[in-house]
């Protein structure tokens, strides 16, 4: 699992990237033909990863539930987040993955709800969620790249 933590990381690196020089007005703007914006991606990337890695385990998510309802799957921007909250947004998409790779190295992962994703793909492990989120992860960052060339 070393190296799908390690995907992680350096995705979620690549992506805080790709924020540098840019405004928080453009993180919030949608170009024509997009469905949501950059905050939008970063927030839901962190929605996602807790929702596939801890809730699936029965376990607490480690972000709060305001977000999660905001970001899921299926949401839409409806929010604009101050340059403080963004910014605590930001803390917890470069953490987490460290926090998840220290819970499962601590055996905090020991049950595991089975999960379709709507790629098509039946997640039934935690291990199998670690990999699929960094299938997801890496859509998002294309998407995130997209959105910029349009800024």
């Amino acid at each position: 699992m070393k190296i799908e933590f390690d995907v992680l990381k350096k995705s979620r690196l690549l992506a805080i990237k790709e924020l540098d020089g840019l405004t928080l007005d453009q993180m919030h703007t949608i170009p024509t033909g997009f469905k949501n914006n950059i905050a939008w991606n970063i927030a839901h990337l962190v929605v996602t990863q807790q929702l596939l890695h801890y809730k699936l385990s029965g376990l607490d998510c480690l972000c709060p539930d305001d977000l999660i309802r905001m970001y899921k799957k299926g949401t839409a921007p409806t929010k604009t987040f101050t340059e403080e909250e963004f910014e605590e947004v930001k803390e917890l998409f470069v953490g987490l993955p460290n926090t998840l790779e220290e819970d499962f190295q601590a055996g905090i992962f020991q049950n595991f709800s089975e999960y379709p994703t709507s790629a098509g793909y039946v997640l039934n492990s935690f291990e199998s969620a670690v990999v699929f989120n960094n299938f997801h992860e890496g859509i998002h960052y294309g998407i995130i790249r997209s959105i910029k060339k349009f800024l």
